[in-house]
């Protein structure tokens, strides 16, 4: 990124373009604190480029769905579990019931995927117990299935708060809207493609379930490329590699894309993009 920058800045169309850097720490847990900095700055921007490492393959990602995460608190009552265990009210038995007819709404709806994440509850064997906590993520194509989503996760939690002396409090939300491919995403895509030939890399994008910050700036209406840092893969493990080789490749075509923009003499496709989702959002 810098060093494209630095080439920008070098060339006799420096002046063409403006730019700003957003460096951010909490990419990976969603951006709470963040996503206020990255709304402000997508106000004057036109374009992003964000620097989200590529496929193994040096490939692009393009459509991302959206993520929601969740927590549930289940609370019942707690009892001696072998004097008054009937006037007990189990909370992890509660939790359970609701973990798995949560998690069967996997494949009831296309493109979305929800997964039972993190579950802790009780503590001596001879209470009933009356706490347990419960975190999941969702992951969807379209805007709309939030919605879906909502509507039967608070189906069930009807379903069980019906029982005497049980309670499940939900909390969180939808945090990053599906990245959706617009007619000008796509026209960006088709720029880096053509810097990559130029420069004899072959590109292409492809859909991903994974989210990033580009999710955020498509929803405040600027197109952006999320995928032009380095090339590696196994990402998330203790195997994560990158291709040293990449660091110059990635460079250029992030360097060459800039010059193009500048140096272009129509770049309506961005400007008008941008006046149109201006009274979208």
């Amino acid at each position: 990124m810098l060093k494209a920058i630095e080439t920008l800045e070098r060339s006799p169309y420096a002046d063409k373009v403006g730019w700003q850097i957003l460096f951010n720490p909490d990419e990976e847990i969603g951006s709470p604190g963040s996503a206020a900095l990255i709304q402000d700055a997508a106000k004057t921007a036109h374009l992003g480029m964000i620097y989200e490492p590529s496929f193994p393959d040096g490939n692009l990602a393009g459509a991302r769905k959206g993520s929601g995460n969740f927590s549930v608190k289940a609370t019942g009552k707690a009892a001696h579990a072998g004097r008054e265990h009937h006037l007990g009210r189990n909370a992890i038995r509660a939790m359970c019931d609701f973990v798995s007819q949560l998690d069967d709404l996997n494949g009831q709806r296309e493109g979305v995927t929800i997964n039972p994440g993190f579950i802790e509850g009780g503590g001596a064997v001879n209470i009933v117990p009356d706490l347990c906590v419960f975190r999941f993520n969702i992951r969807l194509e379209r805007p709309e299935d939030e919605a879906w989503c909502l509507e039967h996760i608070q189906r069930l939690l009807a379903d069980i708060n019906s029982r005497d002396g049980i309670e499940l409090e939900l909390f969180g939300g939808f945090g990053r809207k599906p990245k959706v491919l617009t007619p000008t995403n796509t026209r960006l895509f088709e720029l880096a493609q053509e810097c990559g030939s130029n420069l004899g890399m072959k590109i292409e994008w492809l859909p991903t379930g994974g989210c990033c910050d580009g999710n955020n700036l498509a929803a405040a209406g600027v197109p952006n490329i999320d995928t032009l840092g380095v090339q590696g893969g196994k990402i998330h493990s203790s195997d994560e590699y990158m291709k040293v080789r990449s660091l110059t490749e990635r460079a250029k075509l992030s360097g060459l894309m800039l010059l193009k923009l500048a140096s272009s003499e129509d770049i309506s496709w961005l400007t008008d993009a941008k006046n149109s989702c201006a009274g979208e959002h």
